[in-house]
């Protein structure tokens, strides 16, 4: 969510569009959400109720009145608090979206100017100044646990039909921050994949130095690079896109200090900066910086979704010291399928729906059948094979099938016929391991950033592909 005015004023919300498809996006498309009417007011708010954590280091608080989100980080001894909590669409918080869309649980409407959210729940509150409700908090002094029932931020007072929890930890100048969505919706439907923020960070107006590294050399020194701020348009905030190669990106004051924020295994990041003039501005005003890791994901009715990342207050140097000194350097892709989607996608296909077990079983819904993976990078070398473990079974009858894979280079950010192989597999329902020869094609040179397997040509409704896994070797 981004940049969501208090409920008293006319509200904004420029963000990402959760129903995109991040990966396919240039790294400089932002997407554009116009102003929407003035809300009602809100409720009288409670005295901020802080769950602490200080170890001489830094400070860190969650408000156990707004679900638990983060609302303050500092320097133990500066003690300038760098999160932005303007309103309750800011702050270090767990978002997520799904179908459908619009969301009109029992009949209730959205507001109009966030209709096109769909299911939305965040660990705040809702736009109608509603809180989230804190249900269970530990604090044992090193570690803080928060369960809560967020809030669905387009409709009014609508508790989500899930449950988020949080585990915070500082460790030097970082907070280790666990998160998990816990699903229990009675729309057993499985929707499609969607944009998801992991997390949402919002800084104050001195933060607003967006840095970080876009380049294909990662881990190798090359100088950061400033993400430029957009140009927003009336009525509207313009958020940047990249690609983050070494999976992080700070907001930083022009003596470069400020906060970082490393998702192991990410790529795709928004950000930038909004709400008034850079380099001024506190916790409560409009000025804000804003960072997001995404992964596109499928969100079943009944998922336990978790993620992990880590919050860095430091200089941009140590900063990016510390990915450096706990990040693995860039190798090819193992996907095993056993107990999650590992962010796979499906284009024109579901599943069978959550938990996952031993594989992906995979129905097709019409012809051309894509499964799509995450942004990746990894450098491209003529020895590599893709084994692919699967089963297959056609309605059609037939025993044999051609699957292609195609792959994505940082040079070329499309999949086309250059950049693929085809392989036969056997259709006869039963589980085979088949080594594709990637390596050898002529398109595969460079950096590869993404995959994508159609596992059978002239595909029909009904097809079955259980899918163990795809390992690049």
């Amino acid at each position: 969510m981004a940049n969501r005015k208090t409920p008293d004023r006319a509200m904004t919300k420029a963000s990402f569009r959760p129903d995109m498809n991040v990966s396919h996006l240039t790294p400089v498309i932002a997407v554009l959400l116009v102003l929407g009417s003035g809300a009602s007011s809100a409720p009288a708010s409670p005295a901020d109720q802080m769950s602490w954590l200080d170890n001489g280091l830094i400070r860190f608080g969650a408000d156990l009145s707004i679900g638990g989100a983060v609302t303050y980080l500092a320097d133990a001894n500066e003690k300038v608090n760098v999160i932005n909590s303007h309103d309750w669409g800011r702050q270090v918080q767990m978002s997520f979206y799904c179908g459908p869309n619009p969301f009109e649980p029992d009949g209730k409407k959205p507001r109009p100017d966030w209709a096109a959210l769909g299911w939305n729940p965040i660990q705040s509150g809702d736009c109608y100044g509603h809180r989230s409700q804190v249900i269970d908090h530990r604090n044992d002094g090193r570690e803080i646990y928060i369960k809560c029932i967020p809030m669905h931020w387009p409709l009014e007072n609508q508790p989500g039909q899930c449950t988020f929890e949080c585990w915070y930890r500082l460790e030097g100048r970082t907070v280790q921050i666990r998160s998990r969505l816990n699903n229990a919706r009675s729309d057993t439907t499985q929707y499609g994949a969607r944009g998801q923020e992991l997390p949402a960070v919002y800084t104050n107006g001195p933060y607003h130095r967006l840095m970080t590294y876009t380049g294909d050399t990662p881990f190798a020194g090359e100088p950061a690079v400033e993400i430029p701020k957009q140009k927003h348009p009336p009525g509207g905030i313009r958020w940047a896109h990249w690609t983050a190669t070494e999976n992080w990106a700070a907001l930083v004051n022009e003596r470069d200090w400020g906060l970082g924020i490393w998702h192991p295994g990410v790529y795709s990041f928004i950000g930038g900066f909004a709400g008034g003039k850079p380099g001024r501005g506190g916790p409560k005003d409009g000025p804000t910086g804003y960072i997001a890791p995404l992964h596109q994901e499928i969100l079943d009715h009944n998922i336990q979704y978790e993620y992990r990342y880590v919050l860095i207050l430091d200089t941009l140097a140590r900063i990016r010291r510390y990915v450096y000194e706990h990040a693995g350097k860039p190798a090819p892709p193992r996907y095993i399928f056993a107990k999650n989607r590992q962010h796979w996608t499906y284009r024109r296909a579901h599943d069978t729906g959550w938990p996952i077990r031993d594989c992906l079983r995979i129905v097709a819904d019409g012809r051309d059948v894509q499964l799509v993976g995450p942004p990746e990078f990894w450098p491209a070398q003529p020895q590599h094979r893709l084994t692919v473990v699967a089963a297959i079974k056609t309605t059609d009858g037939r025993d044999k099938v051609a699957a292609t894979v195609y792959w994505k280079t940082a040079e070329n950010d499309s999949f086309s016929a250059e950049r693929s192989v085809s392989h036969e597999l056997l259709a006869d329902g039963r589980k085979h391991t088949y080594a594709i020869d990637i390596g050898a094609a002529a398109g595969y040179r460079g950096i590869v950033t993404q995959l994508r397997f159609d596992p059978v040509e002239n595909s029909q409704p009904g097809n079955k592909i259980d899918l163990y896994s795809l390992t690049v070797q």
